[in-house]
């Protein structure tokens, strides 16, 4: 489950948030639906995000059940964190696609520490170390960067020595709920200090707020190939509140139902009913099983692989079913 905690700063200012108007920044909108080819498509992503909640004795080797069976020949050469005090990384090679991928662990409702990075909710200036040039008005959730810090320095140096030893010039970074956020910085933080021409495709689920809107922006220009993915009635993607200065980038993918999802275009769409503001104008019109039902998988394989499997057996997850539409239904 959530550590609830992550929500306590959020639930006294309900009647505040309800009454919020819509910010100015927000464009009118549209939607598209996805077809069940571009909902399948995501599966290895949401296979990697899954991966990072392995154990780090699992990722070594690439050893870590069903997750690691349905991405073959990905070749891990950088393991850390403990999922407390550092949330687990991995850094490697996936060869089917040529690409390096970084991704990132969430939050572990039993590890206390990283619910005080999700709870620490001051919005500041990126570090100027690790982002030089960026304006201060760019602002970001304040536990969010001084996580993304601990790691950022290691993470770089590997994906560079990838990029020489590999020949590519392709990143793909990956992560659910707070991992989505560290992927989401680390997208800005990586192509600042590596070449013009490194593509970067970053994929998240159940992503908070990171920042204000001028960082809303910073990512719009930076990372145009970005895809948050948004579960039902998950009221995780609605926090930190509008309310308190934050604000999304583009990529809103809502799923609705299995096999049902639409494209969102624009930053934090509230127009749209089929979008996630719409759908969840707070946190108590939500369902935060929404976080962790269709993420169930995610939050089991961190402590109990074992459990993990069983659940997978029972759901009868395949990358190969007959369903393309089931590709991002039973993989989350």
């Amino acid at each position: 489950m959530l550590p609830f905690l992550f929500l306590l700063p959020f639930i006294s200012l309900l009647k505040i948030s309800a009454a919020a108007p819509a910010r100015a920044h927000l464009e009118d909108r549209s939607v598209s639906a996805l077809s069940a080819a571009d909902l399948a498509s995501l599966a290895p992503y949401t296979q990697f995000a899954r991966a990072a909640y392995c154990p780090t004795s699992k990722l070594n080797g690439w050893n870590c059940g069903t997750i690691c069976k349905a991405l073959p020949g990905f070749q891990p050469t950088l393991i850390g964190g403990d999922g407390n005090a550092v949330q687990i990384y991995f850094v490697g090679f996936w060869p089917a696609q040529n690409t390096i991928v970084v991704a990132h662990e969430g939050t572990d409702p039993t590890k206390f520490m990283s619910v005080l990075t999700d709870v620490n909710i001051l919005l500041s200036p990126l570090d100027n170390k690790l982002f030089p040039g960026i304006s201060s008005s760019v602002q970001v959730h304040a536990g969010f960067r001084d996580e993304h810090a601990l790691t950022a320095a290691k993470i770089l140096a590997e994906v560079k020595n990838l990029m020489a030893s590999k020949n590519t010039q392709s990143i793909t970074l990956v992560g659910h709920s707070l991992g989505g956020v560290l992927s989401t910085l680390d997208g800005i933080y990586l192509k600042m200090n590596l070449p013009a021409s490194t593509s970067f495709k970053v994929v998240t689920y159940g992503l908070p707020r990171i920042g204000n809107p001028a960082f809303a922006q910073l990512v719009n220009s930076m990372l145009p190939d970005l895809r948050r993915i948004n579960s039902q009635m998950d009221i995780v993607p609605i926090v930190p509140g509008r309310f308190l200065g934050y604000s999304h980038p583009h990529g809103e993918i809502h799923l609705i139902s299995p096999g049902n999802a639409v494209a969102c275009s624009g930053d934090d769409d509230a127009t749209d009913s089929q979008c996630q503001i719409q759908s969840v104008p707070n946190v108590l019109a939500g369902n935060i099983l929404n976080h962790v039902s269709l993420h169930h998988d995610i939050v089991v394989a961190r402590n109990e692989l074992i459990a993990f499997e069983s659940w997978d057996l029972m759901r009868g997850f395949t990358l190969a079913r007959s369903s393309a539409s089931d590709g991002l239904t039973q993989a989350l």
